[in-house]
């Protein structure tokens, strides 16, 4: 069956994998990622949610971090420290080709999604990955320092001040890109990633025609927290610096009105039915992801409870 996963970041790269490995044809997935995250650094357009979902669907990731290349070096990197250049963002020198290639057909007139389906191409990618939308669309992350672009919180300053809220620039202007909204449309199922809620899949439902697409369809979403805690990221903390308590409860609030069924780790199995007030479908088993092994279990069983409910 048809399937699109909304993701952003490394959980939801690995759920998107094990998706793709589980459908008996890669090509029905189509996976639309977060671009709230891309930014302009050394002269470069980056974009990691894209490239960490690209690398690891064509298992090209580095299995110690989960972003980035494997077998990547760093001389690059090492010789603009030495020199002075700023080096609080890491670099590597594979990862770099990628960049490299992307400002230059960027500069040279190539929307983002041609952009990303070619290197899909390139690298092998079965599954069709798609950025939610060719025009930048910049999380800004509202702190009680002031507002700060998202990798200046999360990576310059390791999401250390506290989080007040956030606002996706030009996300009112801005349109799906070509293929997003038709993918969801024919779509059997729409499942969002184990991302996090507020960073990752956020700035890709307020993309007008999202929402909109997604209403009166199968969705469900895979819970980030586990034992109250996220599992990779921010995203507890987040919770907590605006007054709720992190757990797969709070997730499914966050949720509410948009998602049909959701999942939540067997460590939480004592929430289920305080999930169940906010979504009528809930599965309990083991979320976590730590073998590619795992991340296609994972997705086997879901796939297999959204045929036995839908």
């Amino acid at each position: 069956m048809s399937i699109v996963v909304l993701a952003g970041g490394v959980g939801g790269a690995k759920f998107a994998y094990g998706v793709m490995r589980a459908l008996p044809n890669p090509a029905d997935l189509t996976v639309i990622v977060n671009v709230g995250d891309d930014f302009e650094h050394w002269g470069l357009k980056i974009c990691p949610d894209l490239d960490t979902v690209c690398y690891t669907l064509a298992e090209l990731e580095n299995p110690a971090t989960g972003w980035g290349r494997r077998g990547e070096s760093w001389r690059v990197m090492e010789a603009v420290a030495a020199l002075g250049g700023p080096d609080w963002f890491r670099l590597g020198d594979l990862d770099l080709a990628t960049h490299i290639e992307r400002t230059r057909r960027l500069r040279a007139g190539q929307p983002l999604s041609h952009i990303v389906a070619d290197f899909c191409r390139r690298w092998g990618v079965p599954a069709r990955v798609l950025p939610v939308s060719d025009q930048p669309i910049p999380t800004m992350v509202l702190t009680d320092e002031g507002e700060m672009a998202f990798q200046e919180y999360f990576v310059r300053r390791r999401w250390r001040p506290r989080v007040r809220g956030f606002r996706f620039a030009g996300s009112e202007q801005a349109r799906p890109a070509p293929g997003v909204l038709e993918a969801i449309r024919i779509a059997r199922a729409v499942l969002l990633a184990p991302s996090n809620p507020f960073v990752s899949i956020d700035p890709i439902l307020a993309v007008p025609g999202i929402r909109q697409a997604m209403q009166g369809k199968p969705v469900a979403a895979v819970s980030p927290i586990v034992g109250g805690e996220a599992v990779k990221g921010p995203a507890a903390k987040m919770f907590r610096e605006l007054g709720v308590e992190p757990s797969p409860k709070a997730v499914a609030g966050h949720y509410r009105g948009l998602v049909s069924h959701f999942v939540l780790d067997a460590a939480d199995a004592s929430q289920a039915d305080a999930v169940r007030q906010h979504v009528p479908h809930v599965l309990v088993t083991d979320t976590m992801m730590t073998s590619p092994e795992r991340r296609q279990r994972l997705a086997e069983e879901v796939l297999a409870w959204l045929r036995d409910t839908i």
